[in-house]
């Protein structure tokens, strides 16, 4: 295993690498000058001679390469540049921010296996009855909707109607609701189709059949061979979420005014701020590797084939 785990973080230093590369390509070519931009967000005239002297100054004059390498080096020593905006280091930002995304990504995460893993197995074992049809019709109007529309319908009738909840979110347990449903119910409704599928494909094995045949009774099969079994599936999905939910759900952030990462870098894009865009790229390859790597790795806690694949 051990050897399995260095072979994989060897492997991600060129995907890396190419991330940082492309993202700090696609900030070069972009058609605004940052010297420009950096002295009209500070208030300063622009005239051609300060705009000598910052362009200087922030190094844009060397060739495209010295710049790569330089902000590379900086990258691996943990500093990402400084916002053109306010003049706060990228990694602050990202530090200031992460916490709030984080509440909201466990919220959202934790909502979301507590509904969806019951209801997927319910449905799987009620299968072609009134009660998987009733789940099935929930999970095919919360893929429907978008997280911007339930977010603005949530925000319409628990907040302007009812007057229960906060419109933005405030910080506390009750501005968090809002934004934890809007993010759940695409989730939740993917997560249930899903695990159904799994638990549905276990269930018609024949190594149930034969325990079935012994006269075990259906609960142990169940709950001893079929959910364990299936659980590569939830492993997956959670994978999957967790990295697009560390990097901040940008629409849901923005509409409830959540300060997390989405929202940070929505604004960024309308200020073009290219340092906060580029930290943020970055650190969204990075979450998105080591999920995939934790994702793997607990396959081998599930399914002891992996393990045999590892070693062969």
């Amino acid at each position: 295993m051990g050897k399995y785990i260095r072979k994989r973080l060897v492997q991600l230093i060129p995907i890396l690498l190419g991330v940082s590369f492309i993202t700090f390509a696609l900030m070069y070519l972009a058609p605004s000058d940052p010297a420009e931009m950096k002295l009209s967000a500070q208030g300063t005239a622009v005239s051609q001679e300060i705009l000598d002297e910052t362009r200087e100054e922030m190094g844009l004059n060397k060739p495209f390469l010295e710049q790569y390498l330089s902000w590379l080096l900086n990258l691996l020593t943990g500093d990402m540049g400084v916002s053109y905006i306010d003049n706060v280091p990228v990694s602050q930002k990202i530090v200031t921010a992460m916490p709030s995304t984080i509440i909201l990504a466990v919220s959202s995460m934790l909502l979301t296996l507590l509904i969806a893993i019951p209801l997927g197995i319910l449905a799987a074992i009620r299968q072609n009855q009134w009660v998987d049809y009733s789940i099935r019709f929930f999970t095919f109007v919360g893929t429907s909707i978008p997280n911007f529309f339930l977010a603005l319908v949530l925000i319409y009738v628990f907040a302007m109607q009812l007057n229960w909840l906060p419109v933005l979110a405030t910080g506390s347990i009750r501005g968090l609701i809002l934004p934890t449903i809007a993010l759940s119910t695409v989730m939740i409704s993917k997560y249930i189709r899903q695990i159904r599928a799994a638990v549905l494909e276990e269930l018609n094995k024949d190594y149930v059949m034969g325990a079935r045949s012994r006269g075990i009774q259906e609960n142990v099969i169940l709950y001893k061979n079929v959910l364990r079994n299936s659980m590569i599936t939830v492993v997956t999905l959670i994978g999957l979420s967790i990295g697009s939910l560390l990097g901040g759900a940008a629409v849901v952030e923005t509409i409830f005014v959540w300060r997390g990462l989405g929202k940070m870098v929505v604004d960024a894009i309308g200020a073009r701020d290219y340092p906060v865009i580029q930290g943020f790229v970055v650190w969204m390859a990075i979450i998105y590797v080591v999920v995939n790597l934790l994702t793997d790795l607990s396959y081998h806690l599930l399914d002891p084939r992996v393990k045999e694949g590892w070693e062969t």
